[in-house]
Order: C-alpha cells, then structure tokens, then sequence
C-alpha cells in the first residue's frame, strides 16, 4: 500500500483499517479499527522472529499482549526465555512475568501466551526489580521500511519504553521487532514522527524479514511535559517514577501543570460541598470538628525531617498525585495523617509513596487503622489519638 503525502498518523491509520476490513485480511477480534489489527497469517509471520539471531541470543524478551503478537509470545516460553508482557493499560505496574507451571505441555504454554494466560499465569515486576530486557516486541498499525511506527493511537508502547528507559531496564541498543502484514508496511513521513515516538529495528511479515537500519534515536525516557495529571491520574506507577526523577533534578513538569496550579488555587476558596479531584491539595491542614468520626481510611507519614514545613509535604503529595482530603499534622512528632475518602485511595497512595524523601529522610508510609476521636480518650478535639496508629 502507499500512503498519500500531506496525510496525518490517523490519516494512515484509517487507510490501513479500512483496507485490512474490505480485502478480508483481517481476524478475530474484528472490526480492527481503533485496535493494533490482527491479521490472517500472524503466525507465520511470527516464526519469522526465530530466524533472528537477535532473538535466539537473548534471554529476556517484552512482548507487548496484542493477538497478533501471540505466535511469538508462544516461541519465547517454548525456548525458556523470560517473557515479560505489560499490564493493561498500565493500571497495576508496568509488566508481568510470564511463569508457566512446572512440565507445562505444548497446549497448557499456548494458553499461557493467550491474554487469559496473561492474567492466570502471570506475576507482577516490581519497580525495583533489576529488569534488564534484551528484545522488544511491539504491535503497529503501520509501519515503514524505514523504521518508522504508528500505533492505534493512544501511545501506550511509546510510554512503555520510556517506562522501561527511566527504570535502567533497556538502553538505546535494545533492540525492537514489529510484527505486521505486508499491507502494513507503508510509507511514512517523518514530519509526522515526534521525540517520544518508538522506532523499530526489525518489521516481520508473513512473507519478509525486514532490516531497517533505523538510526533515528529512540526515546531516552519519558518526556513529562507530554503527561498529563489525568493520565497521572490513572497510571500509579507513573507518579513513582516522577517522584524518582525529580530526587534525581530532572525537570518533571507536567503538560497541564500551569492550569492545574490555577485550578487548585480556586477549589482552595470553593464553597463547601465543592468537588475536589483525589490528587488535588487539601483546603485545610486538620481535622474534624470535635466528635466527627476520623476518616474511615487513613495513611500514617513518619520520619518527617524536624525542620520539615506542612507546605513541604503537601507539595511532595500533590506532585505523586497523592493529596489527600484532609492532613493531620503533627511536624513537632515528626509524622502527619493523610484522609483519603475510601480504602482503595489509601491503599494507594500508600504504593505511591513507598520510597518518598523528604530532605535526607526517607519517609515511612502505611495505612492506620482508623477510630472516632472522641472514643479514644486523651487528644485534641478532632485529632486522632497517636495510639490508633502504628509505631513504625
């Protein structure tokens, strides 16, 4: 197929579709638009991959979980190599490993390369794990000779890399395949490709092997001015790694940062009964009024610096995407109690905070077990009583 000229990505995208759908070259799940398309013939095309030696070589491979990309998830567990798959939509980490039950037969490793066997079979890798991927296996919807890749849109393999570049878990060497069908493969203009866009060194197809000699630099991590607070919002994993690159003094500022400044400041003098988004800074420091039940769900801060400011420590949340409703403070005790409105918002920003510092303090996080202040005995009127949480 040939692309026009003067066209967009989702010019491209739309073109590729529509084609795959009329000459019936696609498969299930269909229609294939707005999805990475699978295709009649994707496992031939994945067979393609053994004939590389840079698959046979390498021990720890990331396939992304698209149906099309199943043949070669397949032919990593059948040579015993680490299959690494990203989570859906990243919602719960970055990727899972792969582990099949011990004596696993041909059929029981097919399941497994399936996105059932992704969810049945699978462990989630940490973000300390010492990952060090060795191939990457993405889906396209188009895709040039060249090396140029246009996904289905929302970005989600660009991030992934970037992801995995800020973890130390690939380099710019690390090499990566596609898997397409011959019609996939397109000419692209390179005005369209942007900074954060991943190239491919390989494109395999039922009938080629193509080597792109790619040069282009891939993404040498992730570039935060291209993230918003909404998708910080909705990948936790995300919030970590920011709170990791700003530790280190890199520019993390967000895309929307200004605006959502602005928005804060004004829910900040919003009447009460205001909604306020979960990541958005508390209006006020403390507590409930005298008898008020203490939030059902809260999280204990300790080994705040002495010299720790409340402004401080709000500025550290909001920027995880962690502020709470409201925040006890307790700065003179070296500790404060964040209220978040249900046990899933505390739980995670208990995962988000893991590793948080604050000066030269790493801070210590857990959830506290919550009781109403007036039934404890001893205390300030709304403030918890310091026996209701853990010593840590």
């Amino acid at each position: 197929m040939e692309s026009r000229a003067g066209i967009s990505k989702q010019d491209i995208r739309e073109q590729i579709w529509d084609y795959m759908e009329s000459q019936n070259l696609a498969d299930f799940p269909r229609p294939v638009h707005h999805r990475i398309p699978n295709f009649k013939g994707s496992y031939l095309a994945c067979q393609n991959i053994k004939d590389l030696e840079v698959f046979s070589s390498m021990q720890e491979v990331k396939v992304d979980p698209d149906k099309p990309l199943e043949g070669v998830r397949l032919l990593a567990l059948q040579s015993k190599k680490t299959l690494l798959v990203p989570t859906p939509r990243l919602r719960t980490g970055l990727f899972n490993r792969i582990t099949p039950p011990p004596g696993a037969t041909k059929d029981i490793l097919r399941k497994c390369a399936t996105s059932q066997g992704v969810r049945n079979y699978s462990t989630p890798v940490g973000l300390d794990a010492r990952v060090l991927v060795d191939l990457i296996v993405v889906g396209s919807v188009a895709v040039s000779e060249k090396g140029w890749r246009i996904g289905k849109g929302e970005g989600y393999a660009d991030l992934e890399y970037a992801m995995m570049v800020s973890m130390g878990a690939v380099s710019q060497a690390t090499p990566v395949v596609t898997i397409v069908h011959d019609c996939q493969v397109v000419d692209i203009p390179e005005a369209l490709l942007e900074d954060h866009d991943l190239t491919v060194d390989y494109i395999l197809t039922p009938t080629r092997v193509i080597t792109t000699g790619c040069e282009r630099p891939k993404p040498r991590g992730i570039t935060w001015s291209k993230i918003s607070y909404e998708m910080m919002g909705k990948i936790p994993i995300l919030r970590s790694l920011r709170s990791r690159e700003q530790q280190a003094g890199k520019d993390v500022t967000l895309q929307d940062e200004h605006q959502h400044l602005l928005e804060t400041c004004s829910q900040q003098t919003a009447p009460p009964g205001a909604v306020r988004r979960p990541w958005d800074p508390a209006p006020r420091e403390s507590g409930s009024v005298q008898g008020e039940d203490v939030p059902s769900d809260t999280v204990y801060v300790g080994n705040l610096p002495w010299d720790t400011r409340v402004s401080e420590l709000k500025r550290a949340l909001r920027e995880l995407g962690a502020a709470p409703l409201r925040l006890t403070w307790q700065g003179p005790r070296h500790r404060a109690f964040l209220h978040y409105p249900d046990s899933a918002s505390a739980q995670q920003a208990v995962s988000c905070l893991q590793g948080l510092r604050l000066g030269t303090n790493t801070l210590k996080v857990a959830l506290a077990r919550p009781q109403r202040a007036n039934d404890l005995g001893g205390g300030r009127a709304g403030e918890p009583h310091p026996d209701a949480y853990p010593t840590i």
